[in-house]
């Protein structure tokens, strides 16, 4: 049989700071009753499957989050595919047939504003069901302060508000994509860019123009500056684009992966009468960042 565990659930998107909270409180809870630590999660939003509103946009992409998990969490994640089928598990259900069956669980964990299965339950009924499994439910305390939360930090990013946003998650918002071909213009006036391919769940930030710190597919990390936008100086009705000018580097990125980590933004997409006053934007747009970068970094 596997080894006896305490359990906690959520999506954890971002790996915000009230995630890691729960998550240290999950292992120190563990650890105190001799048992491993688990934490669950879930291959997609549950807005995929329930609710009528569509899925928002994610801070992080399953392997992302995986990663973070891995970087923030000594203990085993267990990722369930979220399911009509699992999505029809009422709470007692699901501690039945998952927690106690499959994973032997013998705590669950719960955040403080937390629910589960078909159909909720109040926090008595997951005590009263946890009992009649076997397994011992216990309430995480909050977090102190400003309450976080995944969509209140989407939220802060959809608005360009990203040292907010960064000082909810506990560390950078960061964009992790591949680089593409472009159509040069910024090599031509002197501010080359990388194109970036990313994810289509992956949220965006606010359209503008922002210093960015660039982890380069050596590891090595380069200050820059990243545009979102349309491109309205350079066509009309332009798709949206991701381009990050990286400082102090010259090297062919095509078909490999970077990291963004975003710093603050600086300003807000606009057009410019000419590709000349674009560049002298630029150039004051790259004062800045440098500026940023040297304060924050």
């Amino acid at each position: 049989m596997k080894n006896a565990c305490a359990v906690t659930i959520g999506f954890f998107d971002g790996i915000h700071r009230g995630h890691r909270f729960l998550l240290q409180q999950l292992k120190e809870l563990a650890e105190a009753e001799g048992l491993s630590a688990v934490a669950i999660t879930f291959d997609q939003h549950p807005k995929c499957i329930i609710g009528n509103s569509p899925a928002p946009s994610l801070l992080t992409t399953l392997e992302e989050k995986l990663d973070l998990l891995t970087s923030n969490f000594d203990g085993e994640v267990v990722v369930l595919p979220f399911t009509q089928e699992l999505c029809a598990l009422t709470a007692k259900e699901f501690m039945h047939s998952i927690l106690r069956t499959k994973l032997n669980t013998k705590l669950l964990l719960m955040g403080y504003n937390h629910r589960f299965g078909r159909g909720g339950g109040s926090p008595e009924d997951y005590v009263m069901w946890g009992q009649e499994n076997g397994i011992f439910v216990n309430t995480a305390m909050a977090l102190e302060g400003e309450k976080v939360s995944s969509s209140r930090i989407r939220s802060l990013i959809s608005h360009g508000e990203i040292k907010e946003a960064n000082a909810m998650l506990g560390h950078r918002y960061f964009l992790n994509g591949s680089v593409v071909g472009g159509k040069q213009i910024g090599h031509r006036i002197g501010f080359p860019t990388a194109n970036l391919s990313l994810p289509k769940q992956k949220l965006l930030p606010q359209c503008g123009v922002y210093a960015v710190e660039v982890v380069l597919p050596d590891k090595t990390k380069k200050g820059g500056m990243l545009c979102i936008g349309h491109r309205p100086t350079l066509e009309k009705d332009g798709e949206i684009s991701v381009e990050v000018h990286i400082f102090d580097f010259d090297g062919n990125l095509y078909d490999k992966s970077i990291y963004v980590d975003f710093i603050d933004k600086i300003r807000e997409e606009k057009q410019f009468p000419s590709l000349e006053a674009l560049q002298h934007q630029l150039s004051l747009d790259a004062i800045s960042a440098r500026n940023l970068i040297c304060h924050f970094v």
